[in-house]
């Protein structure tokens, strides 16, 4: 197909202009994520770096509201308004919406439409596998669609959830006499893992990293079943056999070494690449990613049926080039301040002092 002029006229410039604190929709006198404390921040999951402390009032789904007091304390915004699912609000001149984005729970895409009708959609992260733990993507029409591209190249390919768990099971039955550490994000992964292993059967009690308690005892409350859960405390050493959960960080601290010989496994998308696992200290890599891979990156873009393409945070030339192949207007945003997976760079305020010590914080 011919490439688009990336000079082409944007129907997106006319809704959202870009901010030293990000996306900003002018009519509607709020940013979508924004990096820095603003008056008006529409949030669309709990991940750090696109959920930080200090806004004016913060819009998003219930269970991101919740997710970002646990994280930051009850005082992380001047004001709460809750965003139900499909509802229309009138926010300034634009009618504004919030759909599942499928990226962990709570997470949301937010659609924008104007008086003109020109609809656009801002994705935030998102995944069309199937997750027990949040609900599923919801595919929207738009004119401009605002797309992730955290896994944009071809390599990145992800297998169903369940054959990366078969693999655990089947290390697990190999070396019972070694605790196997499973590295997961606090929030989204370390759940997902968790209830991904009960669908494949896995009866007995999961332990857990200190930092991963509160926001895997709110998954529960919410009614998902992750099955029986304990704190590892002091009881490394009578942990062998067992599955444990941490934040990946610790699978290079010492901590992890009071388990004696464990084996290591790193829960991420990014471990599909040899030199990354490598890095993570992966001896067991399981792809296992709570982001669309290059195929459903491509298949969304598609089912849109939108002609111009923003795109932002990850392979963002990779995707844009391939959207120019298909005749769509494709833009890369270059914004600053997201991570890749999981938990980015945990913003300054009053972040649980369980996580920081553990390392949530860094890059991922």
């Amino acid at each position: 197909m011919r490439e688009a002029s990336s000079s082409a006229a944007t129907a997106g410039g006319d809704v959202l202009t870009l901010t030293a604190a990000g996306l900003y929709c002018p009519a509607g006198g709020f940013h979508i994520d924004p990096v820095r404390p603003v008056e008006r921040a529409l949030v669309t999951h709990g991940h750090a770096d696109h959920a930080r402390p200090g806004n004016g009032t913060v819009m998003a789904s219930r269970e991101t509201l919740d997710i970002m007091a646990i994280r930051y304390g009850e005082d992380f915004t001047g004001a709460r308004q809750e965003a139900v699912s499909g509802e229309v609000i009138r926010i300034g001149d634009v009618r504004v919406s919030f759909h599942p984005a499928g990226h962990v729970l709570g997470s949301m895409q937010v659609k924008i439409e104007t008086a003109k009708g020109t609809r656009v959609v801002v994705s935030g992260d998102y995944k069309r596998q199937p997750d027990p733990t949040c609900a599923p993507f919801e595919q929207l029409a738009c004119e401009v669609f605002v797309t992730e591209a955290t896994f944009g190249l071809p390599v990145f390919r992800h297998p169903p959830a369940s054959e990366e768990i078969g693999k655990l099971l089947k290390s697990l039955s190999l070396f019972q006499g070694r605790t196997h550490l499973v590295g997961a994000y606090s929030l989204g992964k370390a759940q997902r893992v968790i209830a991904e292993l009960r669908a494949a059967g896995y009866e007995r009690t999961i332990h857990l990293h200190g930092a991963l308690e509160r926001l895997c005892s709110y998954y529960q409350a919410q009614g998902i079943d992750l099955g029986a859960l304990e704190p590892v405390g002091q009881r490394a050493k009578e942990l062998a056999g067992e599955i444990v959960l941490c934040p990946p960080g610790q699978l290079a601290d010492r901590w992890a070494r009071r388990f004696g010989d464990p084996v290591t496994a790193v829960a991420s998308g990014w471990v599909r690449v040899r030199a990354r696992a490598r890095q993570r200290g992966a001896e067991l890599p399981l792809v296992i990613s709570d982001h669309a891979d290059w195929d459903d990156l491509r298949e969304t873009v598609a089912e849109t049926g939108a002609g111009e393409i923003w795109v932002t945070h990850g392979a963002e030339e990779a995707l844009v080039h391939w959207c120019r192949q298909q005749g769509l207007a494709a833009r890369p945003l270059n914004l600053i301040g997201y991570g890749d997976e999981g938990d980015a760079a945990e913003p300054a305020g009053k972040v649980e002092t369980a996580e920081t010590a553990a390392g949530i914080g860094s890059t991922t």
